[in-house]
């Protein structure tokens, strides 16, 4: 464990010692030699390159113009991947001998890393194949968990959280299809990002589930793991699965709904202190301005089921099932087990289960209408290596209950430290939103990072200054809707498909009147009148400007959107209705609002 009183490798610190002189990429590179010789045999490590290499790439960034260093963000940055993510001209192994071959191109991820002024330091240890949520299925040993070295470190990203929390890098990569991004994070005291799918590019990775990987991030704080992802995201030619995220405003997370399971739906395995420090961090949440809200989490824990209950399994015998077919000895006993079981895997299932997840989704999408983020456990406990190698699939099973559902389901993630348990192990906690929310969910992970007092990782160092999440500058807009756009309604859908967020009930000004209009489906239509008004009942949803203007160009006439006055006195963007399209219809303002109206008629 390195000292408190060397420097730092947190991005924010090490790159503030850049501009100031105090460091140069020479002296950051020595000092991450010696902390690696000092760790001796930690298993962290696949694959490393020669330290005169990684002393030719800090002089070559030292030999930079300060306009040339300017321009990368992360210039003189140590970083790691895990070995199954190529790097030009080192052996990828996705920790199976036997599979290994020399890169011929770094992967997309890895270019835009290196062109931005990283250091690569090596590759590391994982679970074989990335199938493991344990840290423990790889021939090249155990990475060795900084915080006792008889507990599992977490995979299959093991090596990779253990470099960061050790101190032996700043950021490293890992992959993340089941909660192999995030599992390892919640074990070492670091945080861990699982970006939307497709936002990070994943060609030049070797697929576990081709349709639901993703690259995520390790780092020292969230702030850090950001920073990363604006420089690794963007469009990946040469990955089918390559999503680009549309303009999405960096909302305020205070005030906001924060969702987390009702009491009876939660499991820790029989761990106590686990159960007392996610209650701890839920009163955090609430202590910094945090609505809490009980969900029915039963379609999360429904769908994480599926994972490997289901035909998904069969996607990871499509990505390396033909090598371990003709080499059965090269593959673990437990990695086969699991890879080869998708084999007997048919087409009906696979389609039984696509629609089965389906209906999940629409569940789960009713209590995303109650909450904007989701806070679970990282894990509901934490177990020795002797424990999982006893019952290795059972262990596993129960390391994914709160993080398999998340790539099925579509959403972003981000693991942070939330304290010890009185073994001195660590426990985390995940903040969940909807995709392409990294910035809102980013935002409530660090403030509940911060708030919990700790140290970076197993290094000592105290958390530097707070500072701003990178995100778009987009404005969110606000609309008013009081029909057939309503939660639950006929059309709500066309309102989260755009990615629209529910803010809050409210009523208008009492200078409204309310008449059915006639057609399919019903909806109301609401006017402005001099007198006798009523207060209309509705919600407030807010969207980006780009969703905003092509949800405006969808209204049909006679329904406009137009300045709506609220009961305050503010006024917000809302649907009104021309007055002549009124005409003898049923003038319904006296249930105040269109659900009165629905329920009355028993609609």
């Amino acid at each position: 464990m390195p000292a408190a009183s060397t420097p730092s490798l947190d991005i924010a610190t090490l790159s503030a010692a850049y501009a100031s002189g105090r460091l140069r990429p020479t002296q950051v590179v020595d000092l991450v030699l010696r902390r690696l010789e000092q760790a001796g045999d930690d298993k962290v490590w696949i694959h490393r390159p020669p330290a005169a290499a990684l002393r030719r790439r800090a002089v070559d960034l030292e030999a930079l113009s300060p306009d040339q260093r300017a321009g990368l963000p992360l210039f003189g940055i140590p970083f790691a991947v895990k070995d199954n993510i190529d790097v030009a001209g080192q052996p990828t192994t996705a920790a199976c001998p036997d599979f290994a071959y020399e890169a011929k191109a770094h992967a997309g991820v890895v270019a835009r890393l290196l062109a931005a002024g990283a250091i690569l330091v090596g590759k590391t240890n994982m679970d074989q194949f990335a199938t493991g949520l344990v840290g423990v299925r790889s021939p090249y040993g155990v990475a060795r968990n900084p915080f006792d070295p008889e507990v599992i470190p977490g995979g299959s990203s093991s090596g990779s959280a253990v470099a960061v929390a050790a101190g032996m890098v700043s950021f490293s990569l890992g992959t993340d299809t089941a909660g192999s991004g995030r599992v390892p994070a919640g074990f070492n005291n670091i945080v861990g990002l699982k970006p939307t799918k497709g936002l990070i590019g994943t060609s030049g990775v070797v697929p576990a589930c081709r349709s639901l990987d993703c690259v995520s991030v390790f780092g020292l704080t969230v702030e850090d793991c950001m920073h990363v992802l604006k420089v690794a995201a963007g469009a990946d030619p040469a990955d089918p699965f390559s999503r680009v995220a549309p303009p999405m405003a960096t909302a305020p997370a205070k005030g906001r709904r924060m969702g987390i399971p009702a009491p009876d739906q939660l499991r820790f395995f029989g761990d106590g202190p686990a159960k007392a420090l996610y209650r701890d961090a839920v009163d955090r949440a609430r202590d910094l301005g945090w609505t809490v809200e009980e969900i029915d989490f039963t379609p999360f824990a429904e769908a994480a089921e599926l994972l490997y209950s289901g035909p998904w399994v069969a996607e990871r015998t499509a990505a390396v099932g033909d090598f371990i077919a003709a080499h059965p000895e090269s593959a673990l006993e437990v990695t086969r087990k699991i890879i080869m079981g998708g084999a007997g895997r048919s087409a009906v299932e696979a389609f039984r289960a696509t629609y089965r997840l389906e209906e999940l989704r629409q569940r789960a999408q009713a209590q995303w209408q109650r909450m904007d983020l989701l806070l679970l456990p990282t894990s509901g406990t934490i177990y020795r290596i002797d424990e999982v190698m006893a019952d290795p699939i059972a262990t596993n099973t129960n390391l994914g209950a709160y993080t398999n559902f998340v790539n099925l389901l579509d959403l972003c993630a981000v693991a942070v430290p939330a304290g010890f348990r009185p073994d001195g192990l660590p426990f985390g906690v995940t903040v969940m939103a909807p995709a392409f929310a990294e910035s809102l969910a980013a935002e409530a992970a660090a403030e509940l990072h911060r708030s919990a007092g700790l140290s970076l990782g197993a290094t000592g160092h105290a958390m530097p200054a707070a500072r701003a999440i990178p995100g778009e500058d987009a404005r969110l807009l606000r609309l008013m809707v009081v029909g057939g756009h309503l939660s639950g309604q006929p059309l709500n859908h066309q309102l989260t498909g755009l990615g629209a967020r529910l803010v809050e009930c409210g009523r208008t000004a009492p200078v409204y009147r309310l008449f059915a209009l006639p057609g399919l489906p019903r909806r109301p239509g609401m006017v402005r009148v001099a007198k006798d008004g009523v207060a209309v009942e509705g919600e407030i949803w807010e969207m980006t400007p780009d969703a905003f203007g092509r949800f405006v160009a969808a209204i049909p006439a006679p329904l406009g959107v137009g300045s709506v006055e609220m009961a305050d006195g503010s006024r917000v963007c809302g649907f009104l209705c021309e007055a002549v399209a009124t005409e003898g219809t049923e003038d319904i303002s006296s249930f105040g609002g269109w659900r009165a109206f629905i329920a009355s008629a028993g609609d």
